[in-house]
Parts: structure tokens; sequence; C-alpha cells
């Protein structure tokens, strides 16, 4: 039988590296062998989603399988995996999607029909087409929204880069942590902040959606109604609105993620609100930048569904076995932080969605709940830069080489932005400034 992909990287690491004493781990059942598009002269690089069939068995997005262990651990070693072998530029990319996501675009692109979701022209097309529902005045209001949310959007941005600094620290022993261990009580009260910000970014977000959408005439319902949550099929192309023109880009980027939040808001639900990715959390350690910054730019890029499993499963075979034993005990360590994040997740969509029928939420109650929300998080990405600092601290020459070639494999291009990024666009100065304040997370115990 032939070595499995991570059995022959670790034995051409072996091959080149002197003095690597450790064994490779023992071979698993191989997969067969993805073909890669670009390769298939038969089939044109562009592909029309919207004219696809749905794939037979294809997999079906649920909040339970995106809490099941299987889905965790996979997706907590790939987060390993690019922690590991990346850096602090690479730790610092996030769509911009992933802030106050209580509003069901996750799960409009994790349930389309005929798998769509993860093109970077699907947001593109549901915007412009909620756009294009919309007159003149109220795309104007999201316009306002967008511009009056930015400050607290760049301060949610801005307050993880310190957390992503110390969780690097950590692994390298460089900086306070070369003095100090990673304080947990600091990190949860710096991620409960962090999403207590969070929690007010939503609230002002679902306060300007619901006020457009109860202004919508009956025709304008019914144009909506005609694109189905789900089904990307049903969307027409639809044409820019002259708008964008003169607009900031991280305006831009703010309004059209508004639109297309609008709209999955609508027409989803609370279950559709509750929704999150399995990489939604600990959001600190370079999944992003490894698995969706070569995306940027890129309309006809489809950003791997697969690639989070199958690399995340690929990594623990590298590992010997105490190292694997630390990553394989982390899904069992938080299930009960994920679970009640997924009860205070539905507990915030509630709240935001009594501004869809006119009522006032109690915005005290979402700060509370956002702020909880937050510790949990914090416990959680405390769970990981502990685990993946122990593993990469005891990683073999060969490990290591091993490890960088599975990333090479990822789809990627060398011209590619590399950071550090503020979301996607470039970190400035002052950005990396504030990326520098980490000694407190080491303060003490």
């Amino acid at each position: 039988m032939r070595k499995t992909l991570p059995a022959l990287l670790l034995a051409s690491a072996l091959a080149s590296t002197v003095g690597a004493t450790e064994p490779p781990p023992p071979d698993r059942p191989e997969r067969p062998e993805r073909t890669d598009r670009r390769d298939r002269p038969d089939r044109p690089d562009r592909r029309d989603d919207t004219q696809r069939p749905p794939r037979p068995g294809a997999q079906r997005y649920s909040l339970q399988q995106a809490m099941s262990d299987r889905a965790q651990l996979h997706t907590i070693a790939f987060s390993g995996l690019a922690f590991l072998t990346g850096d602090f530029a690479a730790d610092t990319f996030l769509p911009p999607g992933k802030v106050s996501d209580y509003f069901g675009f996750q799960s409009l692109r994790d349930t389309d029909a005929v798998q769509g979701g993860h093109s970077p022209a699907f947001l593109t097309r549901i915007a412009f087409n909620t756009l294009a529902i919309l007159n003149p005045a109220q795309r104007a209001e999201l316009i306002q929204a967008a511009q009056a949310q930015q400050a607290d959007v760049r301060r949610f941005a801005l307050l993880r880069l310190p957390l992503i600094k110390a969780f690097r620290q950590t692994l390298e022993r460089s900086g306070p942590a070369a003095k100090a261990p990673l304080n947990r009580a600091a990190v949860r009260a710096h991620s409960a902040a962090l999403y207590e910000l969070d929690g007010r970014i939503a609230t002002k977000r679902a306060e300007a959606m619901a006020r457009v959408l109860r202004g919508l005439n009956a025709e304008q319902r019914a144009q909506l109604a005609r694109l189905k949550f789900g089904d990307s099929r049903t969307w027409p192309d639809a044409f820019e609105p002259p708008e964008r023109r003169s607009l900031p880009h991280d305006i831009d980027v703010a309004l059209m993620t508004h639109a297309s939040e609008l709209f999955a808001w609508q027409g989803g639900g609370l279950d559709a609100d509750t929704y999150f990715c399995p990489e939604r959390h600990a959001m600190y350690f370079g999944g992003f930048g490894l698995k969706t910054a070569p995306a940027l730019g890129k309309q006809d890029f489809a950003i791997s569904t697969a690639l989070t499993g199958d690399a995340g499963a690929d990594f623990l075979t590298l590992l010997n076995p105490t190292q694997r034993a630390l990553i394989e005990a982390l899904p069992d360590l938080q299930r009960p932080q994920l679970q009640e994040i997924a009860q205070l997740r539905r507990q915030i969509a509630t709240e935001l969605r009594r501004f869809l029928t006119g009522e006032k939420p109690d915005a005290a109650q979402i700060q509370a709940l956002s702020r909880r929300y937050g510790e949990l998080d914090g416990d959680l990405a405390f769970l990981y830069a502990q685990a993946f600092a122990q593993v990469g601290q005891s990683l073999s020459p060969a490990q290591r080489s091993a490890l960088i070639q599975l990333r090479e494999r990822s789809p990627h291009d060398p011209r590619d932005p590399t950071g550090p990024f503020l979301y996607a666009a470039p970190l400035d100065a002052a950005g990396l400034a504030e990326a520098e304040r980490t000694q407190g997370f080491f303060d003490g115990r």
C-alpha cells in the first residue's frame, strides 16, 4: 500500500534532517487523491454555480455538526498547523463577516444548495441583489450605519492584536513570555471586553437593518422573497450600486456586509442566526490566514470546504502520541464552554430580532451576554494557546519540516498579501503599536 501524504512528508523531512530521532507516526487509511480543477482541460476555470445541480451526498452543515467532536478536533488541528507554521502577520487575517455575526449569513454560506457559498463572488452577488431592491434613501441609510459603526469595527480588530501577539510570544518564549506564563484570567478579561464591543456593534447594526426592513414596500418584499435563502441559483446578476464608486474602502466593505446580512437576516430565522461554523471561535491562530487570505481579490477562487478537515487530520498524523494527545484532549476540555456559547448566541440573536417587530431589545442584557461570551471564548483561546505552545516547543526538526511541507500544499500564490492585516487590509503603524501591549497577559497569576 502507498504511504499517505503525512507519512511521505515526514519521511522526506527525515531524509533531509540530521540527528532526527523520532520515528514517523503510523499510517492511516489513505484518501483518494484530489484532482486540481486547473489540471482539467475539459472544464473551464470559471464555474457558474447558479446553473450547477447540488452534488449527491454533499455535506449539509448544522450547528450540531459544527459542534461535533470530529469537526472541532480537525478545526483545532488546522489552527494548530496554521499557528505552528505561520507567523504573527498571518495570524492577524480575519474576514470582516466574523464580527457581530448574529444575522444568519454564515448559515446562508454553508447551506447553499449548490455549495457556492465559499466563492468570493457569493457575497457580492447577494449584496448587489439586495442593494438593487432598496431605494436610494434606504441604501443611504445603510451607508450611514456603516459610517457610524466604523470606529467600533476598527477598534474590535485592534483589540484582537495584543492577544494574537501574546499567544505567539507564548509559543516562542519571547517578550514577557520569556519570564512569566500566560495568565488565563487576563486573557478572559480582555476577551470579555472585546466581545462586549462586539455586542454593541451587533445592536447598532441590527437596529439599522431592521429600520430599513420595516420600511420596505410590498413590491420590495416580493422581490426579496424571490431570492431564496439557501439557493443561490435564484439570485440573478445585478448591477453594482452607483454609491459604491465614491465610498472609501472600509465603508464599502461595511456596506456590502450590511447588505448581505440584511438579506440573510430577513430570509433566515433564529436557527440561522445562532449557527456558527467550526472555526468561529478562538480566531487568533492563523487559520483564516492560511485558508481564506489566498482568496483576496480573486472572484474565481473557491475556498475549499475540505481543506480544514483534511489538513487538520494530516497535522495530527505528523505528531507523536504525546503531542497528539494534547490536541485530542481539547474537544473534551472546551465542551462546557462551547455548549454555553451556543445558548448565549441564541439568547443574543433572540434579543436582536426584537428590532424586526419594532420592539426595543434589552441592551443591557445583550451586553452582559456578550461579555460572558467573550469570557468563554477567552477560555478556548487560552486552552489552544497552551496546547499549541507545548506541541510547538517539542517538535523535532523532521516534524517542523514536514509541517511546513503540509502548509505549502494549501492553495497559495507567492504574490498574495502577507500581512499583518486589519481584517483583510494592510495593518497601519497604529495597529502595530497596539499589538505590542502584551505585558498584562503575563503579569501575576
